[in-house]
């Protein structure tokens, strides 16, 4: 693939994960300063990995939370956790991911994560989500 073509197919990733809304609030915000930042999230994160054959996005998705708690990185958790459904994630395979993380990236890690999970849940009226 080229640039190009390496841009729209992470565009169509992002947009299928994240939503469309929150991409376009993204790309409404771009400017001189952030621009080319935002164009190399899409190349490189969604277009050469998130479009790889290697693993579902099911499982990316499993991935990135689990990697986004041990960084402690909850601005990107929040996002990853609302997108997880998109990609047929449970709250039970959340949790398992959770609980995992509790032994690996620590107990306050992990009961940080329940309560945001939660918080995220509850905006979006899927408190009763199995």
């Amino acid at each position: 693939m080229d640039e190009k073509q390496r841009y729209e197919a992470g565009m169509q990733v992002r947009r299928a994960v994240l939503g469309d809304a929150h991409v376009d609030r993204s790309l409404e915000k771009l400017n001189g300063f952030n621009c080319e930042f935002q164009e190399m999230i899409t190349r490189h994160a969604w277009g050469d990995i998130w479009t790889r054959p290697g693993l579902p996005r099911h499982t990316r998705s499993l991935i990135t939370i689990a990697m986004l708690i041990g960084m402690n990185r909850n601005d990107e958790l929040k996002l990853h956790l609302r997108a997880a459904a998109n990609n047929g994630v449970t709250r039970d395979e959340i949790k398992e991911v959770l609980m995992q993380s509790a032994i690996y990236c620590g107990i306050p890690a992990a009961n940080a994560t329940f309560h945001l999970a939660e918080s995220v849940w509850d905006e979006l009226g899927l408190e009763s989500r199995a």
